[in-house]
């Protein structure tokens, strides 16, 4: 099989013309297929909402300056089994494309630029796409794998970003940052029923400390589960650059023309890896400061469902017992008073032990440390909610640190530029809405209803899941 590659002729991609493919010969040898080329883009979505007709598109590579996009039209099991058979950074061997002259104002407006004024279409009862194996890949393509599609020093800072603000709005530009941390996967359903999910990534650089990009599509969510925190480097091409109201700060958004080159070989994401080693240290206090507000127990072992009133009934079973317990809860948060002025939602915690500090004394009771040190304190959410279902409702329920973060999809400082409007909006947004809520509760008198309970995680419902477990499918 490997005589038999070897001894095939393949177009590379700079020698590729319009209606190539009438060019293709006899004995089973194509003309016009491509090696030596490796994926750098995958995008797949439905033609029209309601029609049967789905298009899978994603773009190759063979060197350094020659990519091209491709695309396959075709029903939904044939677009999801070539889809299904192929990642980002595998090299394929395309047989029998049609290659079409590229109309660049209409296509490039939603698919990566290209310096190719061809396409390909891949048909479903003509064309051919395959995996090579480790010995049919050409070691020369490796290298390209690192290697962004946008000159190496054409980028923004993440300060620059910020500083530029609302005249970047809309604009789509080039970033070169750190990933500082990945969050998990959030699922939804649209109002047509459609499901989606949504990914937030926190990026930083020499710059700035923390900057939010969002992937709304399943490959850039895969690829991004993939990055080290504090260790990956990625250059990201075409990202689209918008000021989040409700955040009242910049963001990016990975969208259909975005390509991301992870740990990218160019002295510009050396400069910044240098920058992530050096400060390791201070990377590693920040890491153990965040961590203080995550509990380290795995959300996946957490499975037992309750409503409100079977956790108060688990709760009174255990009486006595110092060890806490953990579930999960499917319910609405019917308290959240974050634009009210009377209440203090954010605090200053010690950045040694973590505890608030006094705010009369400005000092940490715990460790006895002045909180008007340089670094010695930081800001905290801090604040207690009510949760409520069908069968009632438990009372001051604590929500902090970075799962707060999380649930209201703010750092804190985001959340104190915002206006009370924009605090009130987000308010309602999660009032209206039921959650898929993660406990850890515990037995004590000193709370107002006889439990302490602790937040973990909260995220919007998936509404078939929430409606399963609500039915009683599933039981504690």
């Amino acid at each position: 099989m490997a005589n038999s590659f070897a001894t095939r002729t393949f177009t590379t991609l700079s020698d590729l013309q319009p209606n190539m493919a009438n060019l293709v010969g006899f004995n089973d040898v194509v003309i016009c297929s491509l090696t030596k080329s490796y994926v750098i883009k995958f995008i797949g979505f439905p033609l029209d909402i309601g029609s049967e007709r789905y298009t899978f598109s994603f773009t190759i590579r063979d060197s350094p300056a020659h990519f091209v996009n491709a695309a396959s039209w075709g029903n939904e099991d044939y677009i999801r089994s070539l889809s299904d058979s192929f990642r980002v950074g595998d090299c394929v061997i395309i047989e029998n494309p049609l290659i079409q002259r590229k109309e660049i104002e209409r296509e490039e407006k939603f698919s990566p630029a290209t310096p190719s004024n061809c396409k390909l279409l891949l048909s479903e009862n003509h064309s051919t796409v395959k995996v090579c194996s480790s010995y049919e890949v050409d070691t020369k393509l490796l290298s390209l794998i690192h290697l962004p599609v946008k000159e190496s020093h054409d980028y923004y800072s993440l300060g620059d970003i910020v500083a530029n603000g609302h005249s970047l709005n809309g604009r789509i530009i080039n970033v070169l940052a750190a990933v500082k941390s990945v969050g998990e996967p959030k699922y939804f359903t649209t109002s047509d029923r459609r499901k989606g999910q949504r990914c937030e990534v926190r990026l930083y650089d020499e710059t700035e400390s923390s900057f939010a990009m969002t992937c709304w599509d399943n490959e850039s969510i895969l690829l991004a589960q993939s990055w080290m925190p504090r260790e990956t480097v990625i250059f990201v091409s075409d990202v689209r650059i918008s000021f989040d109201k409700f955040r009242n700060c910049m963001t990016a958004t990975v969208i259909s023309k975005t390509i991301i080159t992870t740990n990218p070989e160019t002295p510009e994401a050396n400069i910044l890896l240098n920058f992530i080693r050096e400060n390791k240290e201070t990377n590693v206090l920040d890491d153990e400061i965040e961590s203080y507000f995550k509990e380290s127990i795995n959300l996946s072992t957490i499975v037992d469902v309750y409503t409100v009133e079977q956790l108060k009934g688990k709760a009174l079973k255990n009486e006595g017992k110092a060890d806490p317990s953990y579930g999960i809860l499917y319910a609405y948060i019917s308290t959240l008073n974050i634009d009210d002025e009377t209440t203090k939602v954010v605090r200053n915690r010690c950045s040694t032990c973590g505890y608030i500090v006094n705010e009369a004394s400005n000092m940490c009771t715990i460790c006895n440390k002045n909180s008007l040190d340089f670094k010695s304190v930081f800001l905290s959410f801090d604040m207690l909610i009510d949760l409520t279902d069908h069968t009632g409702t438990l009372h001051s329920c604590s929500l902090t640190g970075s799962v707060a973060e999380e649930t209201l999809g703010c750092t804190v400082n985001e959340f104190l530029a915002m206006t009370d409007e924009q605090k009130t909006a987000l308010k309602w947004q999660f009032l209206l809405e039921r959650s898929k809520i993660y406990l850890k509760f515990v037995v004590s008198h000193r709370a107002r209803s006889g439990l302490k309970i602790s937040v973990l995680s909260c995220k919007l419902a998936d509404p078939t899941e929430a409606s399963r477990n609500l039915s009683g499918q599933t039981r504690v």
